[in-house]
């Protein structure tokens, strides 16, 4: 690892940090408090992909939309207006719109195949923007001056590498060039993110053959066809068993970084407090 002890991560002059764990347990919070701190660039996987990665899919697939209203199609046509996403590090809104949800297309739902497609374009660009942490960490540096690195994953991260693999070539880039911090949820947080999300059910990115096994599972058990899927109900569905699925390979990534809780991490207020964070998490580690 980059720090060898927490009194090595206190001295170091750039310290370089990237998240991973669950959507919703504070990734972001913290990284917003880190930039805002003045001395920290963010680097935001999730704005990554939606701006340099799949920004082309996002906009040709609301010109699609666009292009079925007449009075929009000729102004499309004629140049005269122009269609884009106005994706933030606050709204990534865009990106997971363009994901989608399979199921009834009356419903707002994409055929599974379409689906499939768009959810193997993610996966790349996912792949791609992890392994640009590296550019920015310089880029960081020698264009604008930060001193320190915060890299904010998506929750999708563990479904993409094979922790277990010591030469796996996403995690062993990351892991020259960062220390990487799994933020832990416990059971409750779990039951917490389930509520919230059966609130207000939004696309996620799954690996493809954890999507075969539910996608079949929930149409035999539903006896339904897959165009009479309602999209909200297969991932309200779906979604409490990819947080059991993702569990295990959070675990298995920990081994390449350090762990902190969610509960550790919501008691962060400042910068000063997340470098006792970590050099925590180092001495426990250390501990064995």
């Amino acid at each position: 690892m980059l720090y060898s002890s927490a009194q090595k991560w206190r001295d170091a002059a750039q310290r370089r940090v990237l998240f991973f764990g669950m959507s919703g347990l504070g990734k972001t919070y913290v990284s917003n408090i880190l930039r805002e701190s003045g001395s920290w660039f963010h680097y935001s996987i999730d704005y990554r992909i939606g701006t340099r990665y799949m920004g082309e899919y996002i906009a040709d697939n609301a010109k699609v939309e666009a292009m079925k209203v007449p009075f929009l199609r000729d102004l499309l046509l004629s140049d005269s207006i122009y269609i884009g996403s106005n994706i933030t590090f606050q709204n990534l809104t865009p990106v997971a719109a363009y994901l989608g949800k399979p199921g009834n297309p009356d419903q707002g739902g994409l055929q599974i195949e379409e689906y499939r497609r768009r959810q193997e374009q993610f996966r790349q660009a996912e792949i791609y923007a992890l392994l640009d942490t590296s550019y920015f960490i310089d880029r960081a540096k020698r264009l604008y001056g930060y001193p320190h690195f915060i890299c904010d994953t998506g929750g999708s991260i563990c479904e993409w590498v094979d922790p277990a693999h010591p030469s796996d070539p996403v995690l062993s880039d990351l892991a020259n060039h960062a220390l990487m911090v799994w933020i832990k949820g416990d059971e409750a947080h779990t039951q917490e993110l389930v509520r919230r999300f059966d609130k207000a059910p939004k696309p996620m990115a799954y690996q493809p053959a954890f999507l075969n096994q539910v996608w079949h599972e929930y149409l035999e058990e539903n006896a339904l066809s897959e165009d009479k899927v309602d999209p909200d109900s297969f991932i309200r569905w779906t979604y409490a068993r990819a947080l059991a699925h993702r569990q295990p390979r959070y675990e298995a990534m920990a081994k390449w970084g350090v762990t902190v809780t969610a509960d550790e991490v919501a008691a962060v207020q400042s910068e000063a407090d997340f470098v006792e964070l970590i050099a925590a998490a180092l001495d426990r580690r250390s501990a064995g």
